[in-house]
């Protein structure tokens, strides 16, 4: 039992990031479901750190409320910058790529996450290349691999794979207008769309650096999450609010717009913010980033079953390879995670001497009124304790003669 409980814990930051990827990949679709429903993009990503700062902030008031660590500026400040760069940022070039390209593109472009927070953290000092050894050699190679993977599943098509399809085209007669999600993307679009990918990708990846610095001032992973969505909603409703005046796109019905902006807010900023934070201050900013190609696999499947976009065997390739990239990048920090554990405790060993405690009663005498008496003897010197046997011994003679003499005086009277 001990040893399942071990290989469960070991496995639980890869199962909770796995998660976290499909929870992304959901989100996608149904961002690009409500941009076709004319829903604009600053007010979905300003509703969305709104919902999440409502759901997380007393979530995160009431679990650690007892644990939290004393507020600084430095903290203050960490959290303005993760709400900037992982919240505001992030998310409004990532929606302005998305409505420029489409959603399978958008996902491919954000996997040069790993490859940006890998050079950052190298730069930083948080991670080492360690080409001597087989972790160094598998993160480096299985990052590679990730994204080369993500590139041939993006531009390499070859033969169109036929599969089952639920027959169901959600992007079909929105608002009346029929989708023709076949229509070839220009250039310009796709050139201009290609950068606020990237711009998206650098500035998680900065997130994902800061993230991990403050997660060693202010290991609270609820209320850094509480923070960083309380900057993120008052800079995107900012935001929005300078290229969008009209308070009629500000109305959410019981519609697509109402269900994307709750699931992004309450379910992705909320809940998957916070687990993302745990596993970057477990495993570290590398760790988290190299499982955002799975989120491309995800949203190329359900773009092929639900919103009708064809299959092609190079989008099986590049899949393979980014699972293959994947596992190799999360072998070799598991290697790495082993050897800090196993050299922590050898270095600590040592590190404090035996301490005896000795506790010793001594009776209230009815002259000088002495009290109990503690005494603290190391184990490895012994003349101070062969004192104390010397001393204890002298005191339970004079008690015997103080009673003797007690006892005669008695027998006189």
């Amino acid at each position: 039992m001990k040893d399942i409980c071990n290989v469960v814990q070991d496995l639980k930051p890869t199962l909770l990031m796995v998660v976290v990827q499909i929870a992304f990949a959901i989100v996608n679709i149904l961002y690009k479901l409500a941009v076709n429903d004319g829903m604009n993009l600053r007010i979905v990503v300003a509703y969305r750190y709104i919902f999440s700062t409502a759901f997380i902030a007393p979530l995160a008031f009431f679990l650690e409320r007892k644990k939290r660590t004393k507020m600084s500026w430095m903290i203050l400040f960490q959290s303005f910058l993760c709400g900037l760069f992982g919240g505001a940022l992030a998310q409004n070039f990532y929606l302005e790529a998305l409505a420029l390209t489409s959603a399978t593109y958008a996902s491919a472009m954000a996997n040069l996450i790993p490859a940006v927070t890998f050079i950052m953290a190298l730069s930083l000092g948080m991670e080492k290349l360690n080409l001597r050894t087989k972790a160094g050699k598998a993160k480096i190679i299985g990052t590679l691999i990730g994204i080369g993977g993500a590139m041939v599943l993006t531009f390499v098509k070859g033969v169109e794979i036929k599969m089952g399809s639920f027959h169901l085209n959600l992007l079909h007669h929105q608002n009346g207008v029929v989708s023709h999600p076949h229509v070839t993307i220009s250039s310009g679009k796709t050139f201009l769309g290609s950068l606020c990918a990237l711009a998206s990708s650098i500035s998680y990846a900065l997130w994902l650096i800061i993230q991990a610095k403050m997660s060693e001032r202010y290991p609270t992973h609820y209320s850094s999450t509480a923070l960083m969505s309380f900057w993120g909603s008052l800079l995107c409703i900012v935001f929005a609010l300078c290229f969008e005046r009209d308070w009629n796109q500000w109305k959410l019905g019981w519609n697509i717009r109402l269900l994307t902006v709750t699931y992004a807010g309450i379910v992705v900023s909320g809940a998957m913010v916070a687990v993302v934070s745990w596993c970057v201050h477990l495993r570290g900013p590398l760790f988290a980033s190299v499982f955002s190609p799975l989120m491309l696999v995800i949203v190329a499947l359900v773009s092929c079953t639900m919103l009708n976009e064809k299959l092609h065997l190079g989008s099986i390739i590049g899949a393979v390879l980014i699972v293959c990239g994947l596992y190799a990048v999360v072998w070799g920090k598991s290697k790495e995670m082993k050897k800090k554990n196993q050299l922590v405790p050898s270095q600590s060993q040592h590190e404090f001497d035996t301490v005896e405690i000795v506790v010793k009663s001594l009776g209230e005498d009815k002259n000088n009124g002495q009290a109990n008496n503690v005494q603290v003897v190391k184990d490895n010197e012994g003349s101070p304790a062969e004192k104390h046997e010397e001393q204890s011994e002298n005191e339970n003679v004079q008690n015997k003669e103080k009673v003797g003499g007690g006892e005669e005086n008695a027998c006189n009277i």
